[in-house]
């Protein structure tokens, strides 16, 4: 019988190992991405002992930032743009047991929705974070909205009987749960760095790179160039404001499987449309975002839009879907719009009719609401912890480093069972496919 097998309580104060698990994470990924690193930099900052387990090309184990991040093989799914999936369920289980979490949280309620009983089993409280919403993705992909949401209900109804506790950071996306009365669910918002991200970043240079003039509009969509996003639209928005007369460009930055096809329409429509590819530099992404004039967000099924979110505290008023939870975040600081081009071209010029100093201030006034501080927090006590543990020991920083080593608790670096070639690499900005960089 495995150890974990055997009963245990549940922890609720000390130093606790949070095994975390997320597929479709790559280096080249958003909101997602930004969310683990954020909330694991939080969790180890407040004592406890984040592990993060991900799918890539290669096994490998990184010390970050964001605590222990281990890499286990897995396949690309088809037509994602690279992303890849934890499908290897006995090598994925071997390194939990090796690990014995204290608390596990998963990022994928579909292919990973099988650990909340392997949790069960294990008499680990387990959480399951809804960083989409289902029946919104599914109607993305063509699904009829009646078919969708029964497909929807389906699935959610498995997953909330799969964990403990639902964690939803919106109440739009809290909605789809409590349609089928699922009393586990909790509400925990994300967050954004406003050290990192403020309007001091506006740079003259790049608004002379993409706008022609002084009196063009600087439009930016930061998005993954995916169905679900809905990029389309910001390009048919381009083209509806310059029907109409406004002197609107677009940079593009992010990439995905919709790319080539984007850029043919652009070209086909002489549309002025810069695609700039993934930008890993944080600091160049924060300038354009602070420099643009409107960030779209036109995907409808967003249950927070990290990327919205940092244009704002960049001082950059956002205009987004309708549809989606954006206008929940966004509030006064832009406006939201019904999904069809003439409607964002319109949502667009109002926002642009404020007076500059009004709305860039709005929208760096409401960025300023979403702290990760407090996002931490949320989360933690969705795990029924506490926000700053107890017992980790004067001048420990919050590194939890007997926990590590101890191979009673997990010995990370043996963890990996099967995870051939591991090898540890130390570094405060290494990514989670064990390359550098944020």
């Amino acid at each position: 019988m495995s150890p974990l097998a055997t009963a245990r309580t549940a922890r609720t104060t000390g130093p606790l190992r949070i095994v975390r698990l997320a597929n479709f994470v790559t280096p080249s990924s958003g909101g997602l991405r930004t969310a683990l690193r954020e909330l694991g930099r939080g969790y180890l900052a407040a004592g406890h002992d984040p592990v993060l387990i991900v799918p890539g090309e290669r096994a490998d184990a990184v010390r970050t930032e964001q605590g222990l991040v281990i890499t286990v093989p897995g396949p690309v799914l088809p037509g994602t743009g690279g992303y890849r999936v934890l499908a290897d369920r006995r090598r994925v289980t071997r390194l939990l047991e090796r690990l014995a979490p204290d608390r596990l949280e998963v990022s994928d309620r579909t292919s990973l929705r099988w650990t909340g009983e392997w949790a069960r089993r294990a008499r680990v409280p387990a959480v399951m974070v809804s960083h989409e919403a289902a029946d919104a993705v599914m109607r993305t992909w063509g699904l009829p909205p009646g078919l969708a949401r029964r497909a929807a209900d389906a699935l959610n109804t498995r997953t909330a009987h799969a964990y403990a506790r639902v964690v939803c950071t919106t109440a739009w996306a809290e909605r789809e749960f409590v349609r089928i009365g699922a009393g586990n669910v909790v509400r925990a918002p994300l967050g954004v760095d406003v050290a990192d991200r403020h309007p001091g970043l506006w740079d003259r240079r790049i608004r002379d790179r993409y706008a022609r003039g002084d009196d063009d509009v600087l439009l930016v969509l930061c998005s993954r160039l995916s169905v679900e996003k809905r990029p389309g639209m910001a390009l048919d928005t381009l083209e509806t404001l310059r029907g109409r007369g406004v002197p609107a460009v677009l940079v593009v930055a992010g990439d995905g499987p919709l790319r080539s096809r984007l850029e043919q329409r652009a070209r086909e429509r002489r549309l002025p449309v810069t695609f700039l590819g993934h930008v890993a530099d944080r600091a160049a992404l924060g300038a354009l975002q602070a420099t643009a004039d409107v960030c779209l967000a036109p995907g409808p099924c967003e249950t927070f839009g990290l990327a919205a979110l940092e244009a704002l505290a960049c001082g950059t008023p956002v205009v987004a879907s309708a549809s989606s939870a954006l206008p929940e975040i966004v509030g006064g600081a832009g406006a939201a719009a019904a999904d069809t081009p003439r409607m964002f071209a319109h949502a667009v010029r109002a926002v642009l009719e404020r007076p500059e100093h009004v709305r860039r201030g709005a929208a760096r006034a409401r960025a300023e609401c979403f702290g990760w501080d407090v996002a931490v927090g949320a989360f933690l006590a969705a795990h029924g912890v506490d926000r700053i543990a107890r017992g980790s020991g004067p001048g420990s920083g919050g590194q939890v480093a007997p926990s590590v080593a101890s191979p009673s608790a997990g010995d990370p670096a043996s963890a990996a069972d099967g995870l051939r070639g591991l090898r540890l690499v130390v570094g405060p900005g290494a990514a989670p496919d064990g390359g550098g960089g944020r």
